[in-house]
């Protein structure tokens, strides 16, 4: 069977020769991220050409996503380039001082308006955590603490507050000329950072369908915040990422197992799509091997749904992206063989049609022993829907769209088939939906196959057929 769990792997440096990028499709990557926090738009739109170019050379389909910034929200830099912070010691955030002027007093800030988001008894955390600061009085725009965790504190660390509240708008003047770019390269997918509320969600939406974009939104979850209306972001959204880094550090470490499980379900529970980031490989930027405690890590992952692992310096910068690529591949593999039916939504009301039929043909599915599934879609909602029910059994997703065939690249145990069935006789198409899946290696002769589609062929949300056919008995059948 072919792996399910899709891996997301973020170009940079290390990726860049050609040879590394062809070993990287060969190994499964479903999507490339592309880190706007980094990099020209010139070198970014270098590696997205050279990406796709590769993957039709390799005859794969691979999805971009472009990763905003968002607001970055730093402490400024020391005229000694570091400082030694120590416990019980009193030290400032001083939005007066000048950016470049630090010294073992005091800081300056790039978010002038932190003073004005922090009062007494509150807990800053610097340089992901590793830095705490315990807030002592808010005056003039001066910020003076008490070192709680002391350390060595370098230039441009960045600034969490324990609990979340930061006002910070999610959208920056640079990710409004991102979104632009994004737009003009096609990106199929647009994540959108520290996401606090639906409403940012929506606007990035709006300004990237203003500039001509057609991909979905990822909405980056890393704000404490973010979670107390989740649903209203993942509703907003089409998928949600589930961002450790800046996440733990807001919510606390010990936190985030369960909110990330959470996370996945919810997502699931309301037909959104999960990517689950950060740290998934760390050790594997050095090592060519995975540690232990990371490969259960991914595995767990997998085993509570997530559609999608990510990896960013382990590929980007890392010293073996391929290899961790197909780690990534069979420890995903052999998670997915522990993965049961699900009961996801037996007792709903669906509020379409094609939605009913997507959710009758897993239910189907799991319970006649088909083989495979063969969804004939243009926009990739009926693959979607069928994603979100747990199953073993490949989704195919058959369209002649090449947006939409990048855009299930995403989804959990759907793959991307080119298939015309717009310029297809409707008779014929049972007939040539079996002959493609035997082509794949997919089926054989007395396997049960599903077929949906609609009666009126290459039009959008008319799905309302669901076909269930045997190989070998497609060769007398013509139609229905």
């Amino acid at each position: 069977m072919p792996r399910r769990t899709k891996i997301v792997a973020t170009l940079g440096p290390a990726t860049d020769p050609i040879s590394v990028m062809d070993e990287m499709i060969a190994a499964g990557v479903d999507v490339a991220r592309l880190n706007l926090s980094h990099d020209t738009h010139a070198r970014h739109r270098e590696r997205a050409e050279r990406l796709r170019e590769r993957a039709r050379a390799a005859g794969q389909e691979v999805a971009i996503l472009m990763d905003l910034q968002g607001p970055k929200i730093r402490i400024g830099k020391f005229t000694q380039g570091k400082v030694e912070l120590v416990h019980g010691e009193p030290f400032a955030i001083d939005t007066t001082c000048g950016i470049d002027a630090g010294d073992r007093t005091r800081v300056g800030t790039t978010y002038v308006e932190l003073a004005d988001d922090v009062r007494h008894g509150d807990t800053l955390l610097l340089d992901d955590g590793a830095i705490e600061l315990w807030v002592d009085s808010v005056v003039d725009g001066r910020i003076d603490c008490q070192v709680i965790v002391g350390g060595t504190l370098s230039n441009n660390k960045g600034i969490n507050k324990k609990g979340g509240g930061l006002s910070a708008p999610a959208l920056t003047d640079k990710d409004k000329e991102d979104i632009r770019f994004a737009a003009e390269l096609d990106a199929d997918y647009l994540a959108v950072s520290f996401v606090r509320n639906g409403d940012d969600v929506r606007l990035a939406r709006e300004l990237f369908f203003e500039a001509g974009g057609r991909g979905g939104i990822v909405a980056k979850i890393e704000r404490a915040e973010a979670l107390n209306g989740i649903d209203d972001i993942i509703n907003a959204a089409d998928a949600i990422m589930v961002a450790r880094g800046d996440l733990g550090v807001e919510i606390g470490d010990a936190e985030l197992p369960a909110v990330q499980k959470h996370l996945i379900s919810r997502a699931r529970d309301l037909n959104s799509v999960v990517i689950t980031a950060t740290q998934m490989m760390q050790s594997m930027i050095e090592s060519p091997i995975p540690t232990r405690a990371e490969v259960f890590d991914v595995a767990n992952a997998v085993l509570d749904g997530t559609d999608a692992v990510m990896l960013s310096a382990e590929s980007s910068i890392g010293k073996y992206p391929a290899k961790v690529v197909e780690a990534l591949h069979r420890i995903c593999l052999e998670a997915e063989k522990s993965v049961t039916r699900s009961s996801h939504r037996l007792d709903s009301v669906f509020g379409r049609v094609d939605e009913g039929i997507a959710m009758a043909a897993m239910y189907t599915a799991n319970h006649l022993g088909v083989k495979a599934i063969a969804a004939l879609t243009e926009t990739g909602s009926t693959v979607k829907w069928m994603s979100r029910i747990r199953s073993g059994i490949p989704i195919y997703g058959m369209t002649r769209f090449a947006p939409t065939r990048r855009k299930v690249k995403l989804f959990r145990g759907v793959y991307p088939v080119s298939f015309d069935v717009a310029s297809t006789n409707m008779h014929e198409v049972n007939r040539e939906v079996i002959e493609e899946l035997l082509r794949r290696g997919t089926v054989r002769d007395g396997d049960l196959v599903i077929i949906t589609k609609g009666d009126r062929s290459g039009v959008e949300g008319q799905t309302n057929i669901m076909k269930i056919m045997r190989v070998g008995e497609h060769k007398l059948l013509a139609d229905d």
